[in-house]
């Protein structure tokens, strides 16, 4: 992913409200299969992580990535932001600049 895409994925990120939350248990492996879903579906979500989990956002992000083939746009703070392109053409929802 270039840096002008990375810009543009963070830019429509930047309105979204997070649409999961990582909280005591962690990422769990429900909770990777919804994200997975979500992914399918989206292309691009947020997730936040909670005040009560121990775990480092940008390691949360990094695994969550990892196990659903996704790449992290962005973490901030405790706002984590992934992108996985659709698969076919007519599904895609969101159009990277070149």
């Amino acid at each position: 992913m270039t840096s002008k895409q990375r810009a543009y994925l963070k830019s429509l990120a930047m309105t979204m409200d997070p649409i999961f939350q990582v909280g005591k248990s962690s990422v769990t492996p429900e909770l990777i299969t919804a994200i997975d879903e979500a992914l399918v579906a989206r292309e691009l979500i947020k997730i936040s992580v909670l005040q009560n989990c121990v775990d480092d956002p940008k390691q949360i992000a990094e695994m969550i990535a990892e196990r659903t083939h996704s790449q992290v746009v962005q973490v901030i703070g405790k706002k984590i932001v992934l992108y996985k392109e659709g698969k076919e053409d007519r599904v895609k929802k969101i159009l990277l600049p070149k």
